[in-house]
């Protein structure tokens, strides 16, 4: 048999045996977008209504194996109506079926990642055998929908109900060998043979020596539980789920109940219990929210390719300021490869900066991460140093010091004089314009603002700020380097607070001004984290530090004063007039301590009600949960839409993903304009105009009063 197309192509291996290999035409990977499933269903009737073919072995011609749907090429199909959608599925279901249902044994031969529907594809052939460099999973409750390609149906028939749940519930990519021990892989072997091994293996299936007919059957039978064992499965399951989740992302739970009602029945009426589980997710306001992060990531990751182009390879890089930023920004480095040194004034903060990178790396012993070898080498990279000589051959340097305008303005002139003409240098700071630190150095085309989140490791954010007269280049070099060490770079234009902390600080304004009027900061905190924060204002102003929140407030007061400067006392100034910084002296709107077992505690600090005294604390009973959640999220709509008004950004991706990556902005909202987008501008210009004599951050931009004119979103659906 031969066939040639733009995605897949067939020829005969020997006599009566035929590889079908995916290989698309201009693509890195292989996708089932429109034009791969056609072609595999056209050479699918192809196979069906030859009689001499005896044996089928399915392979990629790329480095991956299958990297699951296009996502991008099917949205449209999500805005059709529940029947047509279902139909929809329910046809890309019968071309896997149709595979399955072939009158001879097939093999699928996953040389590298096999995700989504390309190991459902697998999960429908009658043998499957991997290379030990390949990625297994079901990834698909990512994007807030369920395998419906067969693979909630099957997979459960292979490995059981358990282990099922914990592969498509949890989302996660798996190992060769952990696949194999429960049997959702059949063999795993070294890559340089797995094709001559698949095609022995086909070969004892053609000849009967592996009863593959008996594996078929297994999959379109009901799963083999009994009352007790089924509601020991998925109850114990549900709990754990329910707990997980907060019942904020509905794809597991799905994925649950589509298992339990198909469990007793045959795998084509699982099927179609599938395909309507799947549309129901499809239609969700968080599949939506979550297929654009993801689709925002990988705008992203193609800026950040774009920027390698012309950037410079950073071989060596130094960081100046020590203590837990620095030596969070020093681990970063080095654990991704790059020695770094980091330099201080203080022996004492260089002994805490390495003494918070050690401990980053023992935390990832524990988890299993790491091992001692890998922390020797990490900490090693790190060259702790108190002279200006021990950073003058890095390439890029990130000033790290104090958050005063005028210290930076020292360090910076100091380091610029002792590293390379060439040398990029960066300034992590959080609020101070990076065109002013600039106005003292010899070279500002080499500087720009690059701001880390604390805590580093765990932050996935960056933002890399561009200064009046910043390089093209050094843009380019800052934004690879940021992202060869891990993290997420979105590229901001500056002004004070630049992107992220700008938006954050008016969504402390609403908090404080709340407050003001006596509404209970532990109700906020309960309101904000039922919504889907990590985390309330309060606890989150005692994590950045009631100092540093007091000093940026301070910053964002001057530069916006028409909106974000108030008449009153505020609490975080009361706060720091106390010296209660939060977690850094454990004493903030909470009580930061420790359990018996080291785990974190925190507790009210009944100070803050004496704080109050001059406030009627009844504001908590007049106010309801909603109007505690607009009143938050408000001006943070609107000073997210005044950034892309001032071009701070390009797009309202951007600033989705960056509030999402920085602040932990509820995932399954897909950031704030996709929430916007999703509650409806109409209702929202309505409660801002309830809200409006509240002050100006309460008011509708230019930009979303023309978008509810025009009957627009930020993220039209095409």
């Amino acid at each position: 048999m031969e066939y040639k197309g733009k995605a897949i192509k067939c020829n005969n291996i020997e006599t009566n045996l035929v590889e079908l290999v995916f290989d698309a035409e201009n693509q890195s990977v292989n996708k089932f977008d429109e034009i791969t499933l056609n072609e595999f269903k056209e050479v699918l009737n192809i196979l069906k209504s030859d009689k001499s073919i005896k044996g089928l072995l399915i392979t990629s011609a790329k480095d991956v194996f299958i990297v699951g749907a296009d996502i991008t090429k099917f949205l449209k199909f999500f805005q059709v109506n529940n029947e047509e959608l279902v139909g929809w599925v329910r046809g890309f279901q019968k071309v896997f079926s149709d595979l399955e249902n072939l009158k001879f044994p097939s093999v699928c031969a996953i040389n590298g990642y096999a995700l989504g529907g390309g190991f459902e594809l697998g999960l429908a052939c009658s043998y499957r055998i991997s290379s030990t460099l390949a990625k297994i999973g079901l990834p698909e409750v990512k994007l807030g929908l369920l395998p419906g390609f067969g693979g909630t149906s099957r997979l459960p028939r292979i490995i059981g109900v358990d282990n099922a749940l914990e592969w498509i519930a949890g989302g996660k990519e798996y190992l060769p060998e952990e696949a194999l021990k429960i049997g959702a892989i059949d063999v795993v072997v070294e890559p340089k043979i797995l094709k001559k091994s698949s095609i022995n293996l086909l070969k004892s299936l053609v000849k009967g020596e592996l009863n593959w007919q008996d594996k078929k059957m297994e999959k379109h039978l009901p799963i083999q539980l009994n009352e007790n064992e089924s509601m020991m499965a998925f109850e114990t399951a549900r709990a754990y789920i329910l707990d997980k989740t907060k019942g904020k992302y509905p794809a597991p739970l799905t994925v649950l109940g589509v298992m339990q009602a198909s469990a007793s029945l045959n795998l084509e009426e699982a099927l179609e219990i599938e395909a309507e589980g799947f549309s129901e997710l499809a239609k969700s306001s968080e599949a939506k929210a979550l297929i654009g992060l993801f689709l925002g990531d990988q705008f992203l990751k193609k800026k950040t390719k774009n920027s390698k182009q012309i950037s410079k390879k950073i071989n060596r890089s130094a960081v100046l300021g020590s203590g837990i930023m620095g030596g969070g920004i020093a681990y970063q480095s080095s654990l991704k490869g790059i020695p770094i040194s980091m330099k201080d004034i203080s022996q004492k903060q260089l002994e805490l900066g390495m003494s918070e990178a050690t401990k980053i790396m023992q935390k990832r012993i524990e988890r299993g991460k790491s091992n001692s070898e890998e922390m020797g080498k990490v900490l090693t990279a790190i060259t702790p140093t108190l002279s200006y000589e021990n950073i003058s051959q890095a390439e890029l340097i990130m000033e790290a010091v104090v958050e005063n305008e005028e210290v930076k303005k020292e360090v910076l002139s100091h380091i610029e004089d002792v590293v390379k003409d060439d040398a990029i240098i960066t300034s992590n700071t959080s609020t101070i314009s990076i065109t002013k630190l600039a106005e003292n150095l010899k070279r500002p085309e080499n500087f720009c603002g690059m701001h880390f989140f604390n805590p580093v490791h765990r932050m996935p954010l960056v933002e890399i700020i561009r200064a009046k007269k910043t390089s093209e280049s050094t843009i380019a070099t800052t934004v690879s380097y940021a992202s060869e060490i891990g993290k997420i770079p979105i590229v901001v234009n500056d002004c004070p607070g630049f992107l992220v902390n700008r938006i954050l600080f008016s969504y402390f304004l609403g908090f404080s001004c709340l407050i003001n009027e006596g509404v209970d900061f532990l109700y906020i905190d309960k309101v904000m984290e039922k919504f889907g924060w990590p985390m309330g204002p309060a606890f989150l102003l005692d994590i950045v530090g009631i100092d540093t929140a007091f000093h940026a407030g301070s910053v964002m007061e001057e530069a916006y004063p028409e909106r974000m400067k108030v008449d009153y006392d505020s609490i975080i100034s009361k706060l720091y007039k106390l010296n209660w910084y939060g977690k850094k002296n454990n004493k903030g709107f909470y009580i930061h301590s420790f359990d018996k077992k080291g785990n974190p505690r925190k507790e009210i600090n009944p100070g803050v009600k004496d704080l109050m005294e001059d406030i009627d604390l009844k504001g908590s009973t007049e106010i309801n949960d909603e109007e505690i959640i607009n009143r938050m999220m408000l001006p943070m709509l609107m000073e997210s839409s005044r950034c892309l008004e001032d071009k701070i950004v390009e797009t309202p991706a951007e600033v989705d993903m960056g509030l999402v990556y920085g602040l932990g902005f509820p995932p399954f909202c897909g950031g704030i304009f996709r929430w916007a987008d999703s509650v409806g501008f109409d209702k929202l210009l309505s409660e801002s105009q309830k809200l409006e004599g509240l002050g100006i951050s309460y008011q509708p931009t230019e930009q979303i009063l023309k978008m509810v004119k025009d009957e627009k979103l930020f993220h039209p659906i095409d």
